[in-house]
C-alpha cells in the first residue's frame, strides 16, 4: 500500500510541477508544494510562499521559514504597532527533503541552528560566516515582532515541520525531537513548541484537502426571503462560529481578500468583545451591525442555509471576536443571536459596489477597498489576453491552478509600477506590502489616466529581468536578486526611453522585442557595480542615495547617446553637403 501512495504522491508531484513552475527543478519544487501543504490553513499566494523560501547552502537545516501575528504573514513593513491585546505569534521552519526517508543529519541541523538563531542574544551578524543572509533576514523579522511585542506578553508557537518522502519513521531520528524542544525551551521558555514528521500519507492529505466553498448556516425562525435568491437571518453566535471555523481555525478563505486585512480600531474590537464577556438584558444583534455575505448562491432547507462561495464582506471585526471568544473557551450555551445578510450578487461589478457600501459608513479604510475599482477589473481583463493572471481576488487562479509564474499579485503589480513608472525603486524595495495603503500613493500608481498596456509591459519586463538575474554569473545571491531587480527594469526604461523624465505612458512605446538578453545583461553590470560601490546591503537598495546614483549614470549614458547622435546628423550633413 505504501509503494501504491508514494506512486501516486510523485504523480501528483510531476502533474502539478508541470502544471504551476515547470522551470524549477524537482527538489526546488518539492519544497514549494511542501510548503504549501503544511500553510495550505494560511492561504499564502505563491509569492509570499516563495517569500519564505530559503533552502541552500548555510541554511541550518531550514529550507523555509515563515512568520505570522494573529495569523497574518510578517513581512518587512507589516505594522504591528498598534495591537494592544491577545497577541499570537507563530514561527513556522520547515525542512522538505525530495528523499525517500527521514533522515539523522536534518534533526541535528534543525538542533544547531536552534541553539544559533533562537537565541535571542545572539547577534546575527556574528553568525554570516554560518548562516546566509537571507534566513538570517527571517529570523531578525520574527525576533524584532516577538521582542518589541513582548510587553504585551504574546503568546508564541513555534512549530517544526520535517517533510519528506518517507512513510517510515526510525527511533534514532524520533528522539532528536526532544532535544530540538530541550534547546527551544532554553532560548525561549515560554514557547509553545510542536514537531511534525510530514510523510507521504500525511503530504497526499493535505493535497487532497480543498479550500472550503460550500458550507451549511443554521439559522433561528424564519428568514426573509428576498427576491433576488437572498436572505436576512438571525444566527445564534455558536452557529456563525460554526461556519466561519473549521477544526476550530477561522476560514481565511470565507473573508473577502479586499478588507479581510483590516481590524479595525481597538476600542471598537474591545467594545465587541466586551459585549461578548459580559451578557446582558441586551441580545447581541441588538447592539451590532451584523454580517453582509456575498454568495453565488444560497438555499433553504429547514433551519439551514447551504451556501456556495461565501464571502464575508462586512463584520470582519465582530467575526474575528466571535471567533476568538469560542475558539478559546467562550459560553457556547449562549442564546444570543447575530443577524446575517446573504446576497447573491447579478455579477462581479454588482459584488464589488456591494462590498464599497456596506463598508461606507464602518472605519474601513479606503485602501483596504482598493481591489473594488474598476481599474483593477480593467487590468485582470487586459492581462488575460497578454497570458497572465491578475490575482484581484487573492489566489483565486491559484485555486484554479494556473501556473505560479504568471499569476500577478495586487502587491507585486505595485512595487513593478512604482518602480519603472514613478521611477521610485528605494520605494518598492523598502515597502513590498504597503505601497497603496495610502491614498495619494495609491492613486500615483493605479490612475485612470495610464494606458492599461504598461500594466502588462512592466509585468513582462520585470519577468525577463528576474530570470536575467537567476542566470546571473557571477551567481548572485537571493537577497542580492531581490535588492536589485526592480533598480534593474527602471534602468532599462529610462535608458530605453532615452529619458531622464518620462511620463508613465511613454512605458506603452517601448517594444519589449527589441530588449535583448545582452541589453539586459549590460543593465544588471551597471547597476551591480554601482550597489556594490555603495556597500551592496538591503539598507543600500532601501536608499535614496542608490537611486540618485543609478540616475548620474544614466545621465552619463543618455548625454553620450545625444553626443553620438549629434556627430552623426553632423557627418550626415557633412556628406550631404559634398555630394
Amino acid at each position: 500500500m505504501t509503494s501504491s501512495k508514494l506512486t501516486i504522491l510523485k504523480e501528483v508531484l510531476t502533474q502539478k510541477k508541470s502544471e504551476i513552475a515547470s522551470s524549477m527543478t524537482e527538489d526546488e519544487f518539492f519544497n514549494l508544494f511542501a510548503s504549501e501543504q503544511i500553510l495550505k490553513d494560511f492561504e499564502l499566494s505563491y509569492d509570499e510562499l516563495n517569500d519564505g523560501i530559503v533552502e541552500g547552502g548555510s541554511d541550518g537545516g531550514i529550507d523555509a521559514i515563515y512568520s505570522f501575528i494573529n495569523g497574518e504573514l510578517l513581512e518587512e513593513d507589516t505594522d504591528y504597532t498598534g495591537l494592544k491585546k491577545e497577541i499570537v505569534i507563530d514561527l513556522i521552519i520547515i525542512q522538505s527533503k525530495n528523499t525517500n526517508g527521514f533522515a539523522e543529519e536534518p534533526m541535528n541541523k534543525f538542533i544547531s541552528s536552534a541553539q544559533d538563531l533562537l537565541n535571542l542574544s545572539n547577534d546575527l551578524n556574528s553568525l554570516k560566516a554560518t548562516y546566509k543572509k537571507e534566513l538570517r533576514k527571517k529570523i531578525e523579522l520574527f525576533r524584532n515582532a516577538y521582542l518589541r511585542l513582548a510587553s504585551k506578553f504574546p503568546k508564541l508557537n513555534i512549530s517544526y515541520y520535517y517533510a519528506a518522502l518517507a512513510s517510515d519513521l526510525h527511533p534514532n531520528v524520533e528522539r532528536k525531537v526532544p532535544q530540538l524542544q530541550n534547546v527551544i525551551n532554553t532560548q525561549i521558555s515560554d514557547s509553545n513548541i510542536t514537531f511534525s514528521f510530514i510523510g507521504i500519507e500525511e503530504l497526499l492529505s493535505l493535497a487532497r484537502k480543498k479550500p472550503v466553498r460550500v458550507k451549511a448556516l443554521n439559522i433561528e425562525g424564519t428568514p426573509i426571503n428576498t427576491r433576488d435568491g437572498g436572505y436576512i437571518a438571525l444566527v445564534s453566535l455558536t452557529n456563525y462560529y460554526d461556519f466561519i471555523a473549521e477544526n476550530n481555525k477561522l476560514i481565511k478563505a470565507f473573508f473577502d481578500a479586499n478588507v479581510r486585512d483590516y481590524q479595525g480600531k481597538i476600542e471598537v474590537n474591545q467594545a465587541i468583545s466586551d459585549s461578548l464577556k459580559n451578557p446582558n438584558n441586551e441580545d447581541f444583534w441588538w447592539l451590532n451591525n451584523g454580517v453582509t455575505i456575498t454568495a453565488t448562491n444560497a438555499t433553504l432547507a429547514s433551519q439551514s442555509l447551504t451556501i456556495e462561495d461565501p464571502q464575508i464582506v462586512n463584520g470582519l471585526q465582530s467575526s474575528h471576536e466571535l471567533f476568538y471568544h469560542f475558539s478559546t473557551g467562550g459560553n457556547r450555551d449562549d442564546s444570543r443571536k447575530i443577524m446575517v445578510r446573504v446576497i447573491k450578487p447579478i455579477d462581479e461589478k454588482s459584488r464589488l459596489k456591494i462590498i464599497k457600501a456596506t463598508n461606507s459608513q464602518t472605519s474601513v479604510p479606503i485602501a483596504s477597498l482598493r481591489a473594488t475599482d474598476e481599474i483593477h477589473l480593467n487590468i485582470e481583463d487586459y492581462f488575460l489576453s497578454q497570458g497572465l493572471y491578475y490575482d484581484r481576488r487573492k489566489n483565486y487562479y491559484k485555486n484554479l491552478g494556473k501556473p505560479a509564474e504568471q499569476i500577478i499579485s495586487i502587491p507585486y503589480l505595485s512595487q513593478i509600477i512604482t518602480s519603472i513608472a514613478l521611477r521610485e525603486p528605494n520605494n518598492s524595495r523598502a515597502r513590498p506590502s504597503t505601497l497603496i495603503k495610502n491614498d495619494e500613493e495609491y492613486k500615483r500608481i493605479f490612475s485612470k489616466e495610464y494606458d492599461v498596456d504598461i500594466y502588462a509591459k512592466g509585468v513582462l519586463l520585470q519577468k525577463q529581468v528576474e530570470k536575467a538575474l537567476k542566470k546571473y554569473s557571477p551567481e548572485l545571491t537571493t537577497s542580492e536578486i531581490g535588492d536589485l531587480k526592480f533598480y534593474v527594469s527602471m534602468f532599462i526604461v529610462a535608458d530605453t526611453l532615452k529619458k531622464l523624465a518620462y511620463f508613465p505612458n511613454d512605458i506603452k512605446s517601448i517594444d519589449l522585442a527589441l530588449i535583448s538578453p545582452e541589453k539586459i545583461n549590460q543593465a544588471i553590470v551597471i547597476v551591480k557595480e554601482i550597489y556594490d560601490s555603495l556597500g551592496g546591503t538591503n539598507k543600500v537598495a532601501k536608499s535614496q542615495d542608490f537611486v540618485t546614483s543609478i540616475f548620474g549614470k544614466l545621465g552619463e549614458i543618455i548625454a553620450e547617446h545625444k553626443e553620438l547622435l549629434k556627430q552623426q546628423s553632423l557627418a550626415s550633413k557633412a556628406n550631404n553637403g559634398t555630394n
